[in-house]
């Protein structure tokens, strides 16, 4: 998990592109969703992390985004995650 206060915006397009950082996610909401998300764009910054992985998210008992994942909210809603 990587604090977005913590990287420069150089480097976070670098690890993008490198595909070291594949989602983003709201710290103080505990959720995670792509980087593609409307919803995850407008978050402050000081409230946005990343992650290499889904996974990863999932390990930091992060839930998934209802807006960009779906079908991924919906197992974790009922309890499938």
């Amino acid at each position: 998990m990587v604090p977005h206060s913590a990287i420069s915006d150089r480097a976070l397009r670098s690890r993008i592109k490198q595909g070291q950082i594949c989602f983003g996610g709201n710290r103080k909401l505990g959720i995670y969703g792509t980087l593609q998300c409307a919803s995850g764009k407008r978050m402050k910054r000081e409230h946005r992390v990343f992650f290499a992985s889904e996974q990863e998210a999932v390990q930091n008992n992060f839930r998934p985004c209802g807006h960009c994942m779906k079908t991924e909210y919906k197992k974790w809603r009922n309890g499938i995650i």
